[in-house]
């Protein structure tokens, strides 16, 4: 028996007992039609071969290339291969031209060309830390189940839509990551879950960041450049994606004749918050005023749970946040998005959006709604250009919340001079926010900035459900559950599906109601 053993372990291949050494995974990004991002991270330095191929033995090795694994990017690969085969799946590894073993194999589907009527599938979601509490080894916010649902869905891509890292994680005694090896730190923390490998190879992902790449609620003219180039700098190193100074992240992809998707960069040019400098802060609480934009009659109501509410929001803070000279896209970027998606001959235009572009006002400063004369201009622009089937899909809020979005909701709340005299006003778009994967959910955040327990179910009850003129009218307010969407684009349709971790149907904030799947018609 032991001469039998013996013989047979001197038929099995070297390689299949040696020590994985691209331990972080692969990955695929930016897939085109002709073209994707491919993403390794060695062990140590060395030259390492990239290759793509149409078969998963790779046989048929149709693009190679020849890549240095350096210190100075933290060890990781990446090349774009270019004219490949449109609506092909291709496999791709990395080999160490040492010999040692290659990567374990990933795979990507290209998009179709323009012409090509498929249905198109994905998921998307974002906010994800792997963070630990000290002294502990499991990430404390859990093991991102909901991308191991994603992958189940067996998607033509999938996106991870922002907070891809938390560089100041909401975990008891963590340290803020502020420097690069500190942020690549943070990235490969994330990267030893097997969800999170498990998402990136099994198809192609887009990524995208929002605020926490950098710290929690960034902008540049409050927080500085040096901390965005650090944060952009260790972004682009683990999360493969087209960057360039002048645009940002900001790109568009098509999929096909049915799908194009537009992605907004809304943390590279955007003007200061109006919390900025104490402008906004609450006498009674010495903080940012928790909803400055809501009329005085329904801050009243509130009170009684948030005193602070029955304090008058100061002229300087309304001026501030309505203020036409603040930008959140920057010119050129809102210019160059209207323009792209007024051209776009798609059947659904679908805006990833980092940040909420619905109204709830509560807390409005880091989105769309604390900027908010370039909100409504940016609104204006769409329905005036006749801009239809276009959708907002949306992270950032650790919460699932479906809703029209609407120049204004409630009457005599505080509005920019832009804003139509109609309340409520709806436009004819939708913002659909989901997730988070991994990190604290939005009704202990609000529990917490309100000081008490129970209070983000309640508003989420109380608000953000009930029909205008009392509330928000929203479809779905799930704040207590991580989550993702899953999207279905045929040329009449665009469906989108809220599920929760598991892949169950979302149930919103009473528990028994399905939130959706919501249809939108062409």
């Amino acid at each position: 028996m032991a001469i039998a053993a013996a013989a047979a372990a001197m038929l099995v291949p070297a390689s299949a007992f040696a020590v994985n050494r691209f331990t972080s995974g692969v990955t695929a990004g930016e897939v085109t039609s002709t073209s994707a991002i491919v993403w390794a991270r060695a062990d140590h330095q060395a030259s390492v071969r990239a290759q793509v191929a149409t078969d998963g033995a790779f046989q048929h090795v149709v693009r190679s290339r020849v890549l240095q694994a350096s210190d100075s990017n933290d060890d990781t690969v990446q090349t774009i291969f270019g004219q490949l085969n449109p609506n092909t799946t291709y496999h791709y590894r990395f080999c160490f031209l040492s010999g040692s073993p290659c990567s374990s194999l990933g795979r990507f589907l290209t998009a179709p060309s323009p012409s090509t009527p498929k249905t198109i599938r994905f998921a998307y979601s974002g906010g994800e830390t792997g963070v630990a509490q000290p002294g502990h080894t499991n990430p404390f916010w859990g093991n991102f189940k909901a991308f191991g649902s994603m992958v189940a869905e067996h998607n033509n891509f999938n996106i991870d839509f922002g907070d891809t890292i938390y560089s100041d994680p909401e975990v008891p005694g963590a340290n803020t990551a502020t420097t690069v090896r500190q942020k690549w730190n943070m990235y490969l923390k994330k990267l030893a879950i097997p969800n999170m490998q498990s998402i990136r190879s099994t198809t192609g992902l887009y990524n995208h960041w929002d605020d926490h790449e950098f710290i929690n609620d960034f902008s540049i003219p409050e927080n500085g450049r040096p901390l965005y180039d650090r944060g952009v700098r260790a972004f682009r190193n683990y999360e493969p994606v087209t960057f360039s100074q002048d645009r940002g992240i900001y790109r568009t992809v098509r999929w096909g004749k049915n799908l194009q998707l537009f992605f907004l960069d809304e943390r590279s040019f955007r003007s200061a918050k109006a919390s900025a400098n104490h402008v906004c802060d609450n006498p009674d609480t010495g903080q940012p005023d928790l909803a400055p934009t809501a009329p005085q009659s329904t801050r009243n109501v509130f009170a009684a749970v948030v005193p602070s509410l029955a304090q008058p929001v100061s002229q300087a803070c309304k001026d501030k946040i309505n203020s036409p000279g603040r930008s959140f896209l920057g010119g050129a970027q809102l210019t160059r998005f209207v323009n792209d998606v007024k051209s776009s001959s798609a059947r659904w235009k679908v805006v990833m959006n980092e940040t909420p572009i619905q109204q709830f006002y509560a807390l409005p400063y880091d989105r769309w709604e604390g900027y908010a004369t370039e909100r409504v201009r940016l609104l204006r622009a769409l329905q005036t250009a006749n801009v239809d089937h276009l959708a907002f899909l949306t992270t950032d809020t650790h919460a699932g919340l479906a809703n029209v979005v609407r120049y204004r909701t409630l009457q005599n709340d505080v509005a920019p001079s832009n804003a139509p005299s109609t309340v409520p006003s709806n436009t004819p778009y939708q913002d659909f926010v989901i997730g988070p994967v991994g990190t604290r959910p939005f009704w202990q955040e609000i529990d917490m900035a309100t000081g008490g327990t129970g209070n983000g179910k309640l508003i989420s009850n109380a608000f953000f459900k009930p029909p205008p003129p009392n509330g928000m009218g929203m479809a779905c307010a799930q704040g207590g559950q991580n989550s993702y969407a899953e999207v279905t684009v045929t040329g009449s349709t665009l469906r989108v599906a809220y599920k929760d971790e598991n892949g169950n149907i979302l149930m919103d904030s009473d528990g028994t109601t399905p939130c959706g799947p919501y249809v939108l018609t062409h």
